[in-house]
């Protein structure tokens, strides 16, 4: 019989260290024409490591097949993604701790084949007519906030660094060539857009050796946002584009520019990382992940018909869908399980799961399954949410009690948070916390107008989201709402500041690499980034006051809850500065602080002893605030200016 506790003072089996022993993260999918299937595999317990992953057709357990010391990372646009290629039986990876791209035949370890320079290589392609890769390059050698970025082609065997095809755009993704190697596409933008503002679709011809002879604009009009351009066998040029107001399915052939399958749903995703993809071809059909309705769908288009055939599935997160000649895979995540790469036959549209990212040791009773909800947010608009209710099979909360709930906010800005199993958020609900993970308006998986909301309002709209989005459920009984805390990652961090800086809504908040000083980031952040508040809150420094306005540094004097902030010492996105200017005027001024920082770690924290101790310092902080019993398992942290 379950037990009557008071929420969030509940034991868990979910502990720290299970949040970092399994499942493992993976990325970066890839499907061969012999069927075999490669990604990358994240390794907390290796010092983040991540390594490259195979598994042959026709097998049931996957090969590691980097070697240690080796891993598989780019820092381009300092997000990276895209790492390697993998060329019949030889590998091309970028090796993260010096940057070079480096060729493991089979039987043989790693060797580098780009020099020792401040170059940095993601979006790998092989050309198989000339025997050498194509890659996105990043050069730093003259500076970091302007580095170089082109499209070169790299001759393993002369280790040069590259002869530059294209330049002349301050961005590149999606090098890819038609089936015959004569054209080159791929996607560009400038300052001050982020890709998914406003990019470019671009067609080169290429003579034998390689070389750009002559190229043109296939797509990208004013304020449109192109997403990976792919071509089919026959040599017809798909993309996706946002032009109808959604990121819909579209071609060209030859001056003549299609939709394929237009739809009030979104089959591209804010451009962060290099190689996502959403469609790929197979068995003679398009095979395509589209969202709608805050859950992913698959579908079936025929070419030359059009003809759309939807393909029932269990998930409700489907990415990195990709194909060879008569197979697709993809990552599969539902409500109550983890990751897994699952097989479509594209002929019959069968599912088969190829690999499983771990065995989740939680019983079914004790998953907290979210529930999407659309509340009401100023202007008469509204907004979205994915709730996850208090769940523990051993226990239950007091009648007349309402939980304690924590408030997660995406980073991106412009990105989004998916109703999936994600065991951080089980850490939290299976103590007896209830969880609002909040799409606020800006948010990507709405619609273009709904993804532009957020333009030059950062700071104000996601604010007024996340806390309307606590009143919400609070106002619905969901919550309690003297026991309000909110939580969130780089951008994620600045909207939790926010809250706590300029709003009466929560008593309680966690900032991980957040900001704090929207000027100072302006003038620090790198390269992809340097011009992404242009757009968000104005133009540096002609919209100084704005900045400043809506700088929780600047309006210190006003916070008045107590804060913990996570930062790594080696960030280059959000720098360390950001966190410590907050925490030492807070502690001056007798707020209740707490700061842990973390050597070696940048944007995004990867090593599993630092995971287990942010969850675990950030669980004693909130429950001491909230006055919430510690069971035996909790791990202090130092809390400067607290009474207690």
């Amino acid at each position: 019989m379950a037990k009557i506790q008071s929420y969030g003072s509940w034991s868990s089996s979910i502990t720290a260290e299970l949040l970092t022993s399994q499942p493992p993260e993976m990325t970066d999918l890839c499907l061969t024409e012999t069927g075999a299937v490669y990604w990358v595999e994240s390794r907390p317990h290796e010092s983040g490591q991540h390594v490259i992953m195979q598994l042959e057709k026709g097998l049931s357990q996957p090969q590691e097949i980097t070697p240690q010391g080796f891993d598989v990372r780019t820092r381009v646009h300092e997000y990276g993604g895209a790492p390697y290629a993998v060329v019949g039986d030889t590998l091309y990876f970028s090796h993260y701790e010096d940057h070079r791209l480096y060729r493991q035949r089979v039987g043989s370890l790693p060797e580098p084949i780009t020099p020792e320079a401040k170059l940095r290589y993601a979006d790998l392609t092989w050309d198989a007519e000339r025997g050498c890769l194509l890659a996105v390059r990043e050069d730093h050698r003259k500076s970091d906030i302007a580095a170089l970025t082109t499209i070169v082609s790299i001759d393993p065997d002369v280790p040069d660094g590259g002869r530059v095809l294209v330049e002349g755009w301050d961005f590149f993704m999606y090098p890819r060539l038609n089936p015959d190697g004569t054209r080159l596409a791929w996607m560009c933008w400038n300052h001050p857009f982020m890709p998914w503002d406003e990019s470019e679709l671009w067609v080169a011809n290429l003579d034998q050796s390689g070389a750009v002879v002559d190229s043109f604009k296939v797509s990208g009009k004013n304020l449109e946002s192109i997403f990976q351009p792919a071509w089919s066998a026959d040599g017809t040029l798909y993309f996706v584009s946002d032009q109808s107001g959604w990121w819909n399915l579209y071609r060209w052939r030859e001056g003549l520019e299609e939709a394929v399958y237009a739809k009030e749903a979104e089959f591209g995703q804010p451009q962060w990382q290099f190689g996502q993809s959403t469609y790929g071809f197979s068995g003679g059909k398009i095979i395509a992940r589209y969202t709608q309705d805050d859950r992913d769908y698959l579908a079936a288009i025929d070419p030359d018909s059009l003809g759309v055939k939807e393909i029932p599935t269990p998930y409700a997160v489907i990415s990195h869908v990709v194909a060879n000649h008569d197979g697709v895979v993809f990552f599969g995540t539902s409500f109550e399980r983890a990751v897994e790469i699952v097989a479509l036959n594209p002929h019959d549209y069968t599912l088969t799961t190829r690999c499983r990212g771990g065995g989740l040791s939680i019983a079914q009773d004790d998953i907290s399954r979210p529930m999407a909800m659309t509340f009401p947010t100023e202007g008469n608009t509204t907004a979205h949410l994915w709730y996850y209710p208090p769940t523990n099979q051993s226990f239950l909360g007091p009648e007349r009690e309402k939980p304690p709930l924590v408030v997660f906010n995406h980073g991106g800005p412009t990105s989004n948070s998916r109703g999936r199993f994600r065991l951080d958020v089980q850490y939290w609900t299976n103590r007896g916390f209830a969880v609002a993970d909040v799409n606020y308006r800006g948010s990507t998986g709405y619609g273009t107008a709904y993804r532009r909301l957020l333009n030059q309002s950062w700071g104000i709209v996601d604010v007024q989201d996340c806390c309307n989005a606590a009143r919400y459920l609070v106002g619905q009984g969901l919550a309690d709402e003297k026991r309000l805390g909110i939580r969130g990652g780089s951008a994620g961090g600045y909207t939790a500041l926010a809250c706590l800086t300029f709003k009466e809504v929560f008593q309680v908040g966690a900032s991980y690499f957040g900001v704090s000083d929207v000027s100072t980031l302006a003038q620090e952040t790198h390269k992809f980034e340097s011009h992404y508040m242009d757009s968000l809150i104005g133009p540096w420094p002609d919209a100084k006051d704005r900045y400043d306005a809506r700088s929780p540094l600047k309006h210190i004097a006003e916070v008045q809850c107590p804060i913990i902030f996570f930062q790594g010492l080696d960030d280059k996105v959000v720098l360390p500065n950001q966190a410590e200017m907050m925490v030492d005027e807070m502690k001056a001024r007798g707020v209740p602080v707490a700061y842990l920082a973390f050597p070696g770690e940048g944007h995004g924290f990867q090593r599993a002893d630092t995971i287990q101790r942010t969850l675990t310092a950030e669980l004693y902080f909130y429950r001491e605030v909230f006055g919430i019993p510690h069971d035996h398992n909790d791990q202090g942290v130092e809390i400067f200016n607290w009474p207690g």
